[in-house]
């Protein structure tokens, strides 16, 4: 195996803008690297994860003019954990009013995790403006997929983070863990509500890489973090993505063979697990599949970056 390639340097932003969608939101946004490269959008986590500096780092910042922003209600986006107006279409809207705001014409769309989701959704609705597809740690928000980890399948690899994560919520309830979640983040108790979104971040903080960080355990588990990740996850996986029909994007992936794609996988992947990226991949076989098998979810860990990278430097060669 070739050596493996590690980030990029983090680098300050070069330019950094607030733009207003809608009456009530208005989205923070980041320009990294080159002014006249090649334009990518790198969409971050959740639905509620907001920006990080890793996100840029899988893009050489001499070739790419990078774009990162903060999705309606989280990171430095306003209002802060709000769902009001806040659907996966609400978001691929946003995507377009960026992309036109910033002057760009076509651009290379990244995403994982949930970002993979939005990726997908944008490329679907407009396909001429999307140069090439990286995505990574696939989830394209099937109930079989929200209910692994948020009501049975995960919780046997993680008993014990399993065990903080009920804890919150009465035996009688536990049938419905989503439903029980949602009732307390959306409810009037601000204890309750503060209680529920830390074990509903910190679930996901120990879940989503192959080795323990207790670090970003903490991170997730932060008040001001969790309260709109937990409220705009909930939200978004309750109402089933807002789409139309349970694996719309799945049934609707063929329409991509036209677009020039990777899809990255960790192959112990607990939080969005490898079965999805595989039927991704049954769908869309015009795309590269690369498999990590010594990674799970996060876009931090070596095997992910690595293919991040190479798929990045590959779409810029020749």
């Amino acid at each position: 195996m070739s050596e493996r390639l590690v980030p990029f340097p983090a680098q300050a932003a070069r330019r950094t803008g607030r733009l207003r969608v809608t009456d009530l939101h208005e989205i923070y946004f980041e320009e990294h690297g080159n002014p006249t490269g090649k334009p990518v959008v790198i969409l971050h986590g959740g639905p509620g994860g907001g920006i990080s500096p890793f996100l840029a780092q899988s893009h050489d910042p001499k070739v790419y003019r990078i774009v990162l922003f903060d999705q309606r209600g989280c990171g430095n986006s306003t209002p802060n954990a709000s769902v009001v107006d806040n659907t996966t279409w609400d978001l691929v809207g946003d995507i377009e009013v960026l992309r036109r705001h910033l002057g760009i014409d076509r651009w290379q769309v990244v995403g994982g995790s949930w970002g993979s989701t939005l990726a997908l959704c944008y490329a679907l609705t407009h396909p001429t403006r999307v140069s090439e597809l990286i995505l990574r740690g696939i989830f394209t928000l099937r109930k079989s997929e929200i209910d692994w980890f948020y009501q049975k399948g995960a919780d046997a690899f993680f008993p014990d983070a399993w065990q903080g994560f009920v804890a919150p919520i009465p035996v009688a309830e536990r049938g419905d863990l989503l439903g029980a979640y949602h009732r307390r983040l959306t409810g009037p108790d601000g204890a309750e509500k503060d209680a529920c979104a830390r074990a509903w971040s910190r679930w996901e903080g120990t879940t989503i890489s192959l080795l323990p960080n207790a670090a970003r355990e903490e991170e997730f588990s932060d008040a001001s973090f969790a309260a709109a990740f937990a409220a705009i996850e909930c939200h978004y996986f309750r109402n089933g993505g807002f789409f139309a029909q349970d694996g719309w994007i799945l049934k609707n992936a063929g329409q991509l063979a036209h677009i020039p794609g990777v899809i990255v996988q960790g192959r112990y992947d607990m939080c969005t697990p490898f079965r999805t990226a595989w039927d991704l991949h049954q769908a869309w076989p015009e795309a590269q599949f690369e498999v990590v098998h010594d990674a799970g979810h996060t876009g931090t860990e070596p095997g992910i970056m690595d293919a991040m990278r190479r798929a990045a430097c590959g779409f810029c060669e020749g």
